[in-house]
């Protein structure tokens, strides 16, 4: 019985030699890739300038926090400037004509101040030989609730366009 034992402990030995070996290997390319690893994570945590990168990295994050807070205050800023920007007059337009054939010169004139909305005057002088009358008229979304000349309608047209913020 114990020569019908004795080769099976063999075979159980070497078994136990072959997994040996191959977990000393295993343990062997293991023990060179962490070097490896470790090596490139070093590289990696310092520069150059010797500075790590987690430092530099907390210095990056505290620099972003206050470029936002600053771009929020100078949005809290540039909001009501670009709201009176839009309701100021910031298109002018003028127009010189011939009112009456006995002027001699283009002495008459329209002009259109408004702003990015449409929103404003336009004013008009009506000049013959004897007199000079200006109008004034209110201008709402470019248009009129009073009758506008081809005059007055041409310069508003013109100060409309353009480009809006």
């Amino acid at each position: 019985m114990l020569e019908e034992l004795i080769p099976w402990i063999w075979w159980g030995i070497s078994g136990l030699g072959v997994i040996l070996v191959i977990s000393v290997l295993i343990s062997l390319l293991l023990y060179r890739r962490m070097k490896r690893f470790e090596s490139a994570y070093v590289s990696l945590q310092t520069f150059m300038s010797g500075n790590q990168m987690d430092i530099l990295l907390d210095e990056s994050n505290q620099k972003m926090r206050k470029l936002e807070q600053e771009i929020e205050k100078c949005k809290a800023r540039l909001n009501p400037v670009e709201l009176k920007l839009r309701a100021s007059v910031d298109r002018a337009e003028l127009l010189r004509f011939r009112a009456f054939e006995n002027v001699g010169s283009d002495l008459s004139f329209a002009c259109a101040l408004i702003s990015q909305e449409g929103n404003g005057i336009v004013l008009s002088s009506i000049h013959n030989r004897e007199e000079a009358r200006v109008y004034a008229k209110p201008i709402v979304g470019g248009h009129s609730v009073y009758s506008l000349s081809d005059e007055e309608k041409e310069v508003i047209t013109k100060a409309m366009q353009g480009v809006k913020i």
